[in-house]
């Protein structure tokens, strides 16, 4: 059997590691950070997602995780409710909210049950090696040299594999920037009814709670435009302004207890090859996504089990070389739909912000523009939810 190294262990990393070790492939996975914690990591898991772990013989361990349902979709225009969806949206699962940290920890601790995988936590790729004209391992920045018949970058959208590995990144479109805030819990049921986006006055923003119950706010911001400097109470008036009343009331009464804001900065983008003789890339590393449907951790998943599926039997280089090639072919296409959709979803947010007269209209008129706007939202909704195999 061939012989992998796994850089990173984000989702796509991990479950993609966790697969191939359980085919009994000797395994290394990599990991730069000692811990899973972050300030901000997508917790939601659209069917798609869901549909990809229990094709990986995971769904149990997904119930087994803390987690709630998302209970649906709101846009809210110039304080009035334009529309709004109820999960499931005519799907067999509804979106959940599964806190990423112990997912990746479940799958951790079962992929670190298989004999044939290494763990390397804190270990972080310096460069790779390379042997007769292909990738032959890494050496990481500890000296050490790792050898494989494959090296696989899951290692996120600034990847060291896919840069080492000369493989060019396209990006589309000008970047996402949004101020990201928590109020932590407890917030009582029905201040915020399922994942909310707001528009008022050419502002942009979205309330949400989490999985774990704190509120999380989000707010749009041009890119390179300076962050705005406001205490958390000012902060918190600003989304107050543009919520229901319920939200309005609960911001008002907490707001000095708003986190700062945490500055995101996303690229949407494609790498212009996923392989190369002795590479592969997954996830954010060959195609960063926009933060639009929480589509990262859901295509990561779908990587990761096509790219099992098709890696786990190869028993040398030719056959590696030709699966990658396959892996990418067989995953490019449901990537440039879902980052189309995401696209027109920015777009539609765009002319909405930008156009007072087009907000004003809606605000107006929700009893008859919300059914149509609804409609058309909903429709868009579907391959974002359920992918497209």
């Amino acid at each position: 059997m061939s012989r992998f190294i796994v850089a990173g262990a984000g989702p796509a990393g991990l479950s993609l590691a966790l697969q191939l070790a359980r085919s009994g492939c000797s395994v290394d996975l990599l990991e730069s950070s000692a811990q899973f914690s972050r300030q901000f990591r997508g917790d939601a898991l659209m069917p798609c997602g869901q549909e990809a772990l229990a094709r990986m013989g995971l769904f149990d361990l997904l119930q087994q995780l803390p987690q709630r349902s998302l209970e649906g979709w709101r846009v809210r225009v110039e304080g009035r409710l334009l529309f709004e969806v109820t999960e499931p949206m005519g799907s067999l699962q509804p979106c959940r909210l599964v806190p990423q940290q112990l997912l990746l920890e479940a799958l951790l601790k079962q992929a670190r049950a298989c004999p044939s995988l290494r763990w390397h936590c804190g270990e972080t790729v310096h460069s790779l090696l390379h042997q007769n004209g292909r990738v032959s391992g890494v050496q990481l920045a500890s000296g050490e040299q790792l050898q494989g018949d494959l090296v696989v970058g899951c290692d996120g959208r600034s990847s060291l594999v896919r840069r080492e590995a000369g493989l060019a990144l396209n990006h589309q479109g000008k970047p996402l920037e949004l101020l990201w805030f928590v109020l932590k819990g407890p917030i009582p049921d029905g201040v915020v009814w399922g994942f909310e986006t707001l528009v008022r006055g050419g502002s942009i923003a979205s309330a949400c709670r989490s999985a774990t119950g704190d509120l999380q706010l989000a707010w749009l911001v041009e890119p390179g435009e300076p962050t705005p400097q406001r205490s958390p109470q000012q902060w918190a008036e600003r989304f107050a302004a543009m919520g229901s009343p319920s939200l309005s009331e609960l911001l008002r009464e907490r707001g000095d207890q708003l986190s700062k804001p945490l500055r995101l900065s996303v690229q949407v983008a494609m790498a212009e090859r996923w392989q190369r003789p002795g590479v592969l890339l997954l996830g954010d590393a060959a195609h960063p996504m926009s933060p639009v449907r929480a589509q990262g951790i859901n295509m990561a998943l779908r990587d990761s089990l096509a790219a099992a599926t098709l890696l786990a039997p190869c028993g040398d280089h030719q056959a590696l070389d030709q699966a990658t090639e396959q892996i990418e072919q067989q995953r490019r296409p449901e990537i440039r739909r879902m980052q189309q959709l995401q696209a027109a979803e920015a777009r539609q947010g765009h002319l909405l912000g930008s156009s007072a007269a087009l907000r004003a209209l809606l605000a107006r008129s929700t009893a008859l523009a919300g059914p149509i706007a609804k409609r058309i939202w909903s429709a868009r909704q579907i391959p974002l939810r359920e992918g497209i195999w």
